[in-house]
């Protein structure tokens, strides 16, 4: 608790001290360069990626896997009879399993009635047969709800450890999630404006500026898309 108190002075501390100044964007390093981590507790694109779970809660139930940790699936465990955690490399706690998307070897088939797949695909070489076997775990009838990112800076952290690699738009989406899914069986959202691609880019948190702000939508500008597809029964 003395901890997270803490931290928040500390934020506020730092986002007092390093106000941004929006008349001034000649500038060639960011304000921040932590995803605004260090200046509130949510990043810009946390708050669209959030956004677009809890737009899909209803698909979140029965057993359900989700990449990395369960945080996502957490919120919702009321209706989760079943959640399993897919790792790349290190196995971590329980109700997980160590598996590669782009190996369906490695892969349980048709076993999940869910699968939350957030900010993966973009640090994934061949992205294509990941989406394949994000299908080949899914039951027939079962739901992929992805996310990935649009306008985004490198993230260092993934980049050391297996890469950043992609930046997508809504036509690439529905192209490819398409290709593998079928037409009929996905649906795909763009979140961002460009004051939110500016804010995001200069390492500012959600809580700079307003929701009003972060929910204006312009498809030119996507921080975050959000990808909801079904398996047909086929």
């Amino acid at each position: 608790m003395m901890y997270e108190i803490v931290l928040k002075i500390l934020r506020g501390i730092n986002r007092r001290m390093n106000r941004p100044d929006w008349k001034d964007l000649r500038l060639t390093q960011p304000i921040s360069d932590f995803f605004g981590y260090d200046r509130g507790s949510q990043s810009i694109y946390r708050y669209y990626i959030d956004r677009f779970i809890e737009s899909q809660c209803d698909k979140i139930k029965g057993k359900v896997l989700e990449v990395g940790d369960s945080m996502y699936m957490d919120l919702y465990k009321d209706k989760i009879s079943d959640a399993m955690i897919i790792h790349y490399k290190e196995l971590r706690g329980r109700n997980s399993f160590i598996g590669d998307l782009t190996h369906m070897d490695s892969l349980p088939r048709a076993t999940f009635d869910c699968f939350i797949c957030t900010q993966t695909y973009n640090f994934i070489y061949d992205f294509r047969a990941a989406i394949e076997g994000s299908k080949y775990v899914l039951k027939p009838g079962g739901y992929l709800v992805a996310t990935v990112s649009g306008i985004q800076q490198i993230s260092k952290y993934d980049e050391a450890r297996w890469g950043d690699y992609w930046r997508f738009t809504k036509e690439s989406c529905e192209r490819t999630f398409s290709d593998i899914f079928g037409k009929d069986q996905i649906e795909i959202c763009s979140y961002g404006n460009v004051l939110s691609s500016i804010a995001a880019l200069e390492g500012l948190s959600s809580s700079e500026i307003t929701n009003e702000e972060l929910n204006f939508n312009d498809p030119s500008y996507p921080l975050i898309l959000g990808v909801l597809a079904r398996k047909g029964n086929d």
